[in-house]
């Protein structure tokens, strides 16, 4: 078992951990299925998505090779 940390909205969260307790369902495995799901079926993405996520990947970025670098870069904007 591997422990990850999720951002999500926190009513969301209250949502569903109230659904899993009416059920008695545990919600580590309603995600541990849901993600199950996701890679073991081909999903539909939309070309819209694909397409942005391509724009993105092509864009200018400033690479860090630590947050020590990181940290210079915005120190150095900053002065």
């Amino acid at each position: 078992m591997a422990i990850k940390t999720f951002n999500l909205e926190e009513n969301t969260y209250n949502k569903f951990a109230e659904f899993c307790r009416e059920h008695g369902l545990s919600m580590s495995k309603q995600v541990d299925i849901f993600i199950k799901s996701q890679i073991e079926t081909k999903p539909q993405i939309r070309e819209e998505y694909l397409k942005r996520l391509d724009a993105i990947r092509k864009g200018k970025f400033i690479r860090f090779k630590s947050m020590e670098d990181f940290d210079r870069h915005i120190k150095s904007k900053n002065a």
